[in-house]
């Protein structure tokens, strides 16, 4: 999946109303960012490689599979596949987004 897709799913997720009053960023490494800035309204979901709350680290391919329910977040953290820097409250609540 390229970045621009998990951009446009995050935003048609997230709407124009975050249910996280927070700035969150997925950091795919050389592969991008994808940026949540839900202290705006309406929400902005863009690229830009900013200052976030909440930063989580993770592969392109794990961020998929946690999204398409393929790979159990908590187990992904544990098992060091996904970094958060931060807020880790804010990185809890992400269900809400990734479903």
């Amino acid at each position: 999946m390229s970045l621009a897709k998990i951009t446009d799913e995050l935003r048609g997720r997230v709407g124009a109303h975050s249910p996280l009053a927070a700035i969150i960023k997925f950091d795919f490494g050389e592969d991008g960012v994808v940026r949540i800035d839900g202290k705006v309204s309406p929400t902005v979901v863009d690229n830009e490689d900013s200052e976030a709350d909440c930063t989580v680290k993770v592969s392109m391919d794990n961020f998929v599979q946690i999204a398409q329910g393929d790979l159990n977040p908590q187990m992904a953290f544990m098992t060091g596949k996904l970094r958060v820097e931060g807020d880790m409250s804010l990185a809890m609540q992400l269900g809400s987004i990734l479903g």
